[in-house]
């Protein structure tokens, strides 16, 4: 069954109607022989009410909205030229300045296809024009276009954590705990957070490697294309392209690891501030209704942590009651704002673009999520997770044979299958035999958000080799692609060994945090 459906994805069938189609037509052939319990497709009704019902999931098409949000309102093109100014009298500057910009989207918009098609088309013909190394160019701008795969916040890291929070509790069920204690994607985020800063580290040594000792690959840029008349307008410029995203960064996850929103809530918050960014950005016109908008958003974050804004309360004290006509203002002047903002990225033709961008990518998440919740329903009718299981827990060297074995199961089909196939088909069967064992469930994630990162990167489907070369000029061939993304999977590797020898990278922050 599960040879069937990597045939029919590689043979190019749509990957929602190859899992539930393949599902079917298994659990036809079993029940023809007797061999499958038709009344597990029953479940299925009950799966698909409990993703419509799942609050955590809702911070996917908010996520996907504001990361279009701010690719759609040139973000990136603004940060790619400031940074290109500031490291470019460096050798290897450009290749640091598009590691930093990949960090700096990942961190805001967590959409690899935009950040490396945004990237191909700024950077590319550039590093190409200043004698940079083509292989070298195209390894550089894929590989930072996928660290919006395990920074946070990334679609990968809420869909992975709906599913290890799931797993966590199956397994603790299976050893009789009847309370079992909860794994948010908040945690998930928190665990990522230092691993994809040392991913970024890796990449700018790299870089730094090359411009030492392959000097000509990665040659500075000539001193008129980095000259202002004072060092002070190129700090200035640089601030003002930076501190904009940076502060919507703070926001979005600061309220995630502090613990004032939930992933869900922080996730509304992005989309709010991307909103008011682009609104900024495409008409600079009177900036008031932002000021305004801003300030109100800022009002409302701070009124909720220290006074209780709920009406309907026998006798709330003058104190609240105060506070709640400064959140009724704060509420009026956000809506002004954010009405102002919308309007202007309505008439620009914004609005509609990233509204059917956010449309299509989340019709596309949640109609594979429920194609792999029926193909595991029937692959655990015929029981598939009990062989999986037996197969994990008898493999030689125990706990780190069978780390070993998925780990590398999931890097070999990362060659041919997207991340969301795997997290939906093969996370849900390993995750809960894995933390049964006793790993701890936010490094488990961690490590497969990492693995699953080199998805994009390895040939011949790796997403982001599609992606740039869907933008590359002739000059760039694919086999440029392929071997200067080889060292940055290289790199990848490299992270996943350093994380499974030090888990403290991903567990000591979201212990701190508790």
């Amino acid at each position: 069954m599960f040879a069937s459906v990597c045939g029919f994805l590689m043979a190019g069938f749509p990957v929602a109607f190859t899992l539930g189609g393949s599902a079917l037509l298994f659990a036809g052939i079993g029940y023809a022989l007797g061999i499958f319990d038709f009344s597990f497709v029953g479940f299925l009704t009950q799966r698909i009410f409990g993703v419509m019902s799942n609050d955590v999931l809702l911070a996917v098409p908010l996520f996907v909205f504001m990361g279009v949000m701010l690719e759609r309102s040139r973000v990136a093109e603004d940060l790619l030229e400031s940074m290109g100014k500031l490291f470019g009298s460096l050798r290897g500057g450009l290749g640091i300045s598009v590691s930093i910009v990949g960090a700096l989207l990942a961190a805001s918009t967590g959409i690899v296809g935009a950040t490396v098609v945004t990237m191909g088309l700024l950077s590319l013909p550039t590093m190409l024009k200043r004698g940079y190394d083509p292989s070298l160019t195209a390894g550089t701008i894929c590989a930072a276009g996928t660290l919006g795969q395990i920074i946070p916040p990334s679609i990968v890291l809420v869909l992975l954590g709906d599913v290890i929070s799931s797993a966590y509790q199956t397994s603790q069920l299976a050893q009789g705990v009847y309370a079992p204690e909860t794994i948010s994607v908040g945690d998930l985020f928190a665990g990522a957070l230092m691993p994809g800063l040392m991913l970024v580290g890796l990449y700018i040594l790299y870089q730094i490697g090359m411009a030492v000792f392959r000097p000509a690959s990665s040659p500075a840029l000539p001193p008129e294309d980095v000259y202002f008349e004072r060092r002070r307008d190129l700090y200035l410029m640089a601030s003002r392209t930076l501190l904009p995203p940076a502060l919507l960064i703070v926001a979005v996850l600061g309220s995630i690891l502090s613990g004032i929103a939930t992933p869900t809530e922080a996730a509304a918050l992005g989309a709010v501030g991307a909103t008011f960014l682009a609104g900024w950005r495409i008409e600079r016109g009177s900036p008031l209704p932002i000021y305004a908008g801003g300030a109100g958003l800022t009002g409302l974050l701070i009124l909720v942590q220290f006074f209780d804004l709920r009406y309907g309360r026998d006798l709330p004290s003058i104190t609240d009651m105060l506070a709640m006509s400064a959140a009724a203002l704060a509420s009026a002047a956000l809506l002004w704002g954010f009405g102002v903002c919308l309007w202007r990225c309505y008439r620009s033709g914004t609005l509609g673009e990233v509204s059917r961008s956010t449309m299509e990518v989340s019709a596309m998440v949640f109609v594979i999520l429920i194609g792999a919740a029926l193909f595991s329903l029937v692959f655990r009718g015929f029981g598939g997770d009990e062989t999986v299981s037996s197969a994990l827990s008898s493999m030689p060297g125990g706990v780190v044979g069978a780390m070993v074995l998925v780990m590398g199961v999931m890097f070999a089909l990362g060659f041919f299958l997207d991340f969301i196939e795997i997290i939906f088909i093969v996370v849900p069967l390993v995750a809960p035999v894995l933390l049964g064992m006793g790993l701890d469930p936010i490094w488990l994630g961690v490590m497969m958000a990492v693995n699953l990162q080199t998805s994009f990167l390895t040939p011949p489907f790796g997403f982001a080799l599609f992606y740039l070369r869907g933008v590359a000029p002739p000059e760039v061939t694919t086999m440029h692609i392929y071997k200067g993304v080889f060292p940055f999977v290289m790199l990848q590797l490299l992270a996943l060994i350093l994380l499974a020898l030090f888990p403290q990278t991903a567990t000591w922050l979201p212990s701190l945090l508790k």
